[in-house]
């Protein structure tokens, strides 16, 4: 219940300070909602890469972009359908897919280096500095959700992105600490644990995040949230290991969770384009999604049984 109520606040928070700013709810997603939901994963890469654990931060990074697609999106839909704009198609959607085979042909070698590190966070800085200075010429500001409260002031705004935020990882990161303490005493391998465990964990303020968003009819916001936090997932999270300890890249990884990744991204990218209705999310359309998130878990436990 903290962690659903923490993410109202701070979607309602951050569409808010959109429309104060005159910055749309979509550049909002991309930036402050979309790096702000990735700290978990960004903090678990960290330490985790600090301590050695390479394979558990490219897990959680592979396992956090698959989370978001397939099971944050299609939660959404399935909680109130959503209408994707065109230019999310035409412009961000491409920009996440160049992220991905960007670090995709970096790993392709079997190893996740330095230099490579150094690649993918040139890159994330750049990618986010095009997206924001392209957004804010083209996005029109206006087109914002009769349910953002007109009185509320900037500082007030300011205090529940925060505030919300600050509730949204704790929650996430009491979840995560437990349930890897549990997976490890198991004796489950890192990797599975990055990808399932820590991935689902760390997504948890995408999902909140989302959720909430697509129910007030933020559906810039909502899609925003997952196309900005899997950019910081593939660029940011994924040049972590790179930097702080350098691995090999394991072979499951580059056969089954990469083109998973890939799967579940064209997957949406199909439904929205050529399915039931165009630029358009429905119910069934969710209910897919969520199911090749089950289909994808399945996936990995076949594979480590």
């Amino acid at each position: 219940m903290v962690l659903v109520w923490a993410a109202d606040r701070f979607v309602l928070g951050a569409a808010a300070t959109a429309k104060n700013f005159g910055v749309s709810s979509l550049i909002i997603g991309l930036t402050i909602v979309g790096f702000g939901t990735s700290a978990p994963e960004l903090l678990v890469s960290a330490v985790a890469a600090s301590y050695g654990n390479a394979e558990l931060c490219i897990g959680n990074a592979v396992g956090s972009n698959i989370t978001n697609v397939a099971l944050v999106l299609g939660a959404a839909a399935l909680v109130a359908p959503m209408d994707v704009k065109g230019t999310v198609l035409k412009r961000e959607l491409p920009v996440l897919v160049a992220c991905m085979l960007l670090a995709t042909g970096l790993m392709l070698d079997g190893e996740l280096g330095r230099v490579d590190g150094i690649i993918l966070g040139v890159a994330l800085f750049a990618m986010m500095g095009w997206v924001i200075w392209l957004g804010m010429r083209s996005e029109n500001p206006d087109e914002e959700s009769d349910e953002i409260p007109d009185k509320m002031s900037t500082k007030a705004a300011i205090f529940w992105i925060v505030f919300g935020l600050v509730l949204l990882l704790g929650a996430s990161r009491l979840l995560v600490w437990g349930a890897v303490e549990i997976a490890s005493a198991l004796g489950v391998d890192e990797l599975v644990i990055g990808l399932s465990v820590v991935a689902f964990g760390t997504s948890l303020p995408e999902l909140a995040a989302s959720v909430m968003a697509a129910r007030r009819g933020e559906h810039d916001l909502a899609v925003g949230n997952v196309i900005g936090s899997n950019m910081f997932n593939t660029l940011g999270v994924l040049a972590l290991p790179g930097l702080i300890f350098p691995h090999e890249v394991g072979v499951y990884v580059l056969r089954r969770d990469l083109p998973a990744m890939f799967g579940v991204t064209l997957l949406f990218f199909i439904m929205t384009r050529f399915f039931l209705r165009p630029s358009h999310i429905s119910r069934v359309e969710g209910g897919i999604l969520v199911a090749s998130f089950a289909g994808y878990m399945f996936w990995v436990y076949l594979t480590i049984t």
